[in-house]
């Protein structure tokens, strides 16, 4: 039968059977065995005391238990409570004096406090004073009666454990902030920048670290952070051996924990020469493991020597595990993305063929995060008759199906292009190959073919961002330029045409061409990355290699752009000896509609950078007549050149010129007709005008003076 526990409750009950061990002999002087013992007595074993301070007669008693807490012989207190001043420093005094002044002016029965005495010795311990404030009828205070004791073992259990529970909490935040910071790092870059970045050694609990990667039998470090100079060339990449640490840690699978530099030296005689880069203190070197593979090692160092315990010991160990799980989906993500940015490259062109009065240069920059890659794609491609072909586009996606189908379109845009069909042509046939391909995919593009001998440029768009011009002397223009319905999508739609745009690239200017990677930023309107990209072209250097990597850092790289871009620019030569004249070409096709008001816009704003001042109305109304005459009279279309003719005063040269041979005949209508005032008006407008034969056509001129008075003239 099991024995009965003792009722706590029965006659002679022990409380210390079977619970208190012995200990040695623990005697109190002046304290009888088996007698009682008085209250004083039982306070002043317990280190405690009393005190009756009267508030009235400026007088506070201390028994002898509460002079021993203050550490006061009975001939040095005189009842004064300033004669305590000796034992309480100021700040102690203060925080005292606060809180029974504070329970005073409350009305409160009772105060305590804690606060520390100095000792005759010097040392300061905790002591607890605790009152009870009497008052009269009126209420005022009058005395004030309490006990005093030690607090030291007291204070000292608590802080110890408030120690503890801060050391739990500052592990865990430092396990919650190391993974949620390597949550976001995607690639080995990323997880670098993550343990090098600012704090990052402080994370691990570190002064510094040292991080390496494990390669055919080979260890390679890869990131440093905390050091007070460089890690020595030959142990960036070593052999996988026991003379280094990280390399040892890496091949045995095992972690080491050293208490100082010295320990370490003394273990690895090999690190005696670089002494001083390391840290004095104490070092943790952790092999890092995922997946039973050994990826590397991390190495954690600290100014003070310390025996790590056994909680900062796992601590690391955990955070090591942490590391190693990033650097294993850092290593996949790297080759995925090294395989489809591969693929991506080999489908672009390698070289770019030679160009006749002119130079072409082109950008491609992948995306900067993330495992996307894009379908963006450019082409320059050699066609008959000395033309160049310009193609930039954009595969909609951001995958290797994309890459994939990017890859196919080039070549058959590439294949069209090369049999000298027209831009339109062109566009038309690689929508019908696309739709064929049921992807499912569309794709944007801009064609040009340039003719640098003459200027001509003839553009066709699908979707895709307009080109940008920017002449000789630094003036930006985004001609309007017909367009058409993304290539596959026009085809499924039964849309598939694209209108083609004549423009001119007079001598010393350039043409623009780019993907939406480089103008779009998440939460930016594009049309504040068209305003960038005028900007940056109006400021950025004239050589073209120059101006391309420009670009590419201020509105692409800098800005940390998750998107892939392409760009690609077309300079045409300036005539050797020759002033460059500012100009304006544009052609207006025989049945277009839109042609005149487009032609319109494209004068005014080209007037506007020339800053002609109020003349910008009357030569708009020039153009729209003359032009009207062409597209009326005659079965051809009609070129408009616009052009800044250079001395003072200034003017502005207009001509349309057609194929007619047909000379112009200035009428007189009546008041009722309906027509025949063109040239009446542009007589009535232009200072002067005339017609001039131009090979089996001829061309309609007038010129318009600058009025020195216009607003911002001079520029």
């Amino acid at each position: 039968m099991a024995e009965r526990p003792p009722d706590p409750s029965a006659e002679g009950s022990d409380p210390r059977a079977d619970r208190v061990a012995p200990r040695g002999e623990e005697e109190a002087p002046g304290v009888p065995d088996h007698e009682p013992v008085g209250l004083r007595e039982r306070l002043s074993l317990n280190r405690m005391g009393t005190f009756d301070w009267d508030l009235d007669g400026g007088v506070m008693e201390l028994d002898p238990g509460a002079l021993k807490v203050f550490d006061l012989r009975p001939g040095e207190y005189d009842g004064a409570p300033l004669s305590l001043l000796s034992r309480l420093p100021a700040e102690e005094g203060l925080r005292l004096d606060a809180a029974l002044s504070q329970a005073l002016q409350e009305g409160n029965a009772s105060y305590g406090a804690y606060f520390r005495i100095q000792c005759r010795d010097g040392t300061r311990r905790w002591t607890h004073s605790q009152g009870r404030i009497l008052r009269n009828a009126r209420g005022a205070p009058y005395r004030v009666v309490g006990i005093v004791r030690e607090a030291t073992s007291e204070l000292a259990d608590s802080a110890l454990l408030r120690s503890l529970q801060e050391e739990r909490q500052r592990q865990t935040v430092m396990v919650q902030q190391t993974t949620a910071a390597l949550a976001r790092a995607l690639s080995v870059r990323d997880v670098t920048r993550v343990l090098t970045g600012t704090g990052g050694a402080r994370r691990f609990g570190a002064d510094a670290l040292v991080l390496g990667l494990v390669a055919n039998d080979r260890f390679e470090v890869i990131a440093t952070a905390g050091l007070d100079g460089e890690v020595p060339a030959d142990m960036m990449n070593s052999w996988l051996d026991d003379t280094l640490p990280l390399s040892e840690a890496a091949r045995s699978r095992r972690p080491s924990f050293l208490s100082t530099r010295g320990e370490l030296v003394a273990r690895y005689p090999r690190l005696r020469p670089f002494v001083d880069v390391l840290p004095t203190g104490s070092a943790a070197f952790l092999p890092l493991i995922a997946q039973d593979t050994v990826l590397g090692a991390l190495g954690l160092f600290n100014h003070e020597p310390a025996v790590q315990s056994a909680e900062a010991r796992n601590l690391a160990l955990a955070l090591a595990g942490v590391v190693a799980q990033s650097l294993q989906r850092a290593t996949l993500f790297d080759q995925e993305r090294e395989f489809a940015t591969g693929l991506q490259e080999t489908m672009l062109p390698r070289r770019l063929p030679p160009i006749a009065g002119g130079e072409v240069t082109v950008r491609y920059h992948p995306a900067s995060v993330g495992r996307d890659v894009g379908g963006d794609w450019y082409d320059v491609i050699a066609l008959p008759q000395g033309r160049t072909g310009l193609v930039v586009g954009d595969v909609q996606g951001h995958d290797t199906h994309a890459a994939a189908v990017m890859g196919q379109l080039r070549i058959a845009l590439r294949a069209y292009a090369s049999e000298g069909h027209a831009p339109e042509t062109v566009l038309v046939r690689a929508s019908r190959f696309l739709a064929e391909l049921e992807t499912e995919r569309f794709a944007t593009c801009t064609y040009v073919q340039a003719d640098l001998e003459s200027g001509a440029l003839h553009l066709a768009r699908a979707g895709h961002l307009g080109p940008l011009i920017c002449n000789s002397s630094r003036h930006i223009d985004w001609p309007q330029v017909a367009g058409g319905l993304p290539l596959g999508l026009a085809t499924a739609f039964g849309q598939d045409h694209f209108p083609e745009t004549q423009l001119f690239l007079e001598p010393g200017s350039t043409l623009l061409l780019c993907t939406d990677g480089l103008v779009e930023q998440p939460g930016r309107d594009i049309a504040a990355g068209i305003e960038a990209l005028s900007a940056a072209v109006r400021a950025g250097p004239a050589e073209l290699d120059a101006l391309a990597d420009r670009l590419s850092y201020l509105l692409w790289a800098e800005p940390g752009s998750d998107d892939d871009m392409a760009l690609l620019l077309l300079h045409r030569s300036a005539v050797r000896g020759a002033t460059a004249t500012p100009r304006l070409r544009l052609h207006v096709h025989q049945a277009d509609p839109a042609g005149t008001a487009e032609v319109r816009s494209a004068v005014r704003r080209t007037l506007d950078q020339w800053r002609a001042g109020a003349v910008t109305h009357d030569v708009e109304v020039a153009a729209s007549e003359l032009i009207a005459n062409a597209l009326t009279h005659t079965e051809s279309g009609a070129l408009v050149s616009v052009e800044l003719l250079p001395g003072a005063p200034r003017r502005i040269r207009l001509e349309v010129e057609d194929r007619s041979s047909q000379w112009p005949r200035r009428r007189r209508p009546g008041e009722t007709a309906t027509s025949g005032r063109g040239l009446l008006l542009v007589e009535a407008l232009a200072d002067r005008w005339g017609a001039e034969p131009r090979g089996s056509g001829k061309a309609l001129w007038c010129e318009f003076s600058v009025p020195e008075t216009a607003p911002g003239n001079g520029a």
